[in-house]
């Protein structure tokens, strides 16, 4: 992508032999004072001077003559050898590389930039290409031939991870504005760009706490029916995306939990339980030891400490029951 960074020449004034008699002039001086250092006068009508350019050091006069033709020079040159006529007729006749071929590189870059940036027509292009006929959205049947390009399926945690990506108000529907937002925010436009770029956000909420929470925080909006002003999630339903959005670091509570919901018939989740869940989760030991009923847990939360305790008790109980049974019989 993008074009080469090029410069362009431009001929360099002739050189007159008064210019070039001149730079013969002042390397013989410039000699002489390095042999005298302490006797060279320091007033008079020429005082050589040298400056450093590109690693080489050049004279002010052959400095001045470059800068005529363009001040802007890339590129390295041939440093002058002193004792060298043919060196210092070489280097004087050099042509610089001028301000056009300055200009012409940063024309590059920036048509370089722009080439990077996705194209906002493209992702128009994309989503007329998955689109009802009848409505200006994405509906259920062209996410599943979306989903289909990208070679996912649609109950996929990566599905769910570009639903997070575009915002989506509502699962199995992409407005047009979510779309193409949430494609300028991931930096692509095309079904190539959406594969290779879904990796990438995953590994970033493997590594980032923060962007995490944001997804969980997403799914239980995204799994609610807007249309119906539903308010809490259905226990099946948060079942489901539980499982789902733990695809990458899935806490060891997870099936008790989810067992636990399913005995004891529990009709919906609140949002703040939802949100509370991967807080109380991160902070209580895998056997609940560190848990603290003083705390301002759900009640839920309570009614599953005390059901694994009591599962545990029981379980110890057996256990002493056993050894009680094969003592007896020793």
């Amino acid at each position: 992508m993008g074009n080469c960074f090029s410069c362009s020449k431009v001929p360099h004034p002739p050189v007159t032999t008064n210019q070039t008699n001149s730079l013969e002039n002042k390397d013989e001086a410039m000699e002489l004072r390095g042999l005298f250092p302490n006797s060279w006068p320091q007033t008079g009508s020429y005082v050589p001077t040298e400056s450093p350019v590109n690693g080489n050091k050049i004279s002010l006069n052959t400095l001045s003559m470059l800068t005529k033709v363009g001040s802007d020079n890339c590129g390295s040159v041939p440093g002058i050898q002193n004792n060298s006529r043919s060196s210092r007729s070489f280097y004087v006749r050099l042509p610089p590389l001028g301000r056009s071929g300055l200009s012409s590189g940063l024309n590059s870059g920036s048509e370089l930039k722009s080439q990077k940036d996705p194209s906002e027509s493209k992702m128009n292009a994309l989503f007329e290409q998955y689109k009802d006929p009848q409505e200006d959205v994405i509906l259920a049947d062209g996410i599943e031939r979306l989903c289909a390009d990208l070679q996912l399926s649609p109950d996929e945690f990566k599905v769910l991870v570009l639903a997070w990506k575009l915002n989506a108000e509502q699962m199995c529907q992409f407005t047009r504005q979510e779309f193409i937002t949430g494609l300028k925010t991931m930096r692509v436009d095309s079904v190539h760009g959406i594969q290779s770029r879904l990796p990438e956000i995953v590994q970033e909420l493997n590594a980032n706490n923060d962007l995490f929470k944001d997804l969980y925080r997403f799914t239980f909006r995204f799994g609610l029916d807007v249309s119906s002003g539903q308010r809490i999630l259905p226990v099946d339903m948060a079942t489901v995306l539980w499982r789902l959005v733990f695809t990458i670091r899935e806490p060891p509570l997870l099936t008790r939990w989810l067992k636990f919901l399913e005995c004891h018939h529990i009709r919906g989740i609140p949002r703040d339980t939802w949100n509370m869940f991967l807080n109380f989760v991160e902070s209580i030991g895998d056997d609940l030891s560190a848990y603290d009923d003083a705390e301002a847990w759900p009640s839920l939360f309570d009614d599953f400490v005390e059901y694994e305790n009591d599962q545990m008790n029981q379980n110890i109980s057996k256990d002493d029951i056993l050894k009680n049974v094969s003592i007896d019989k020793a």
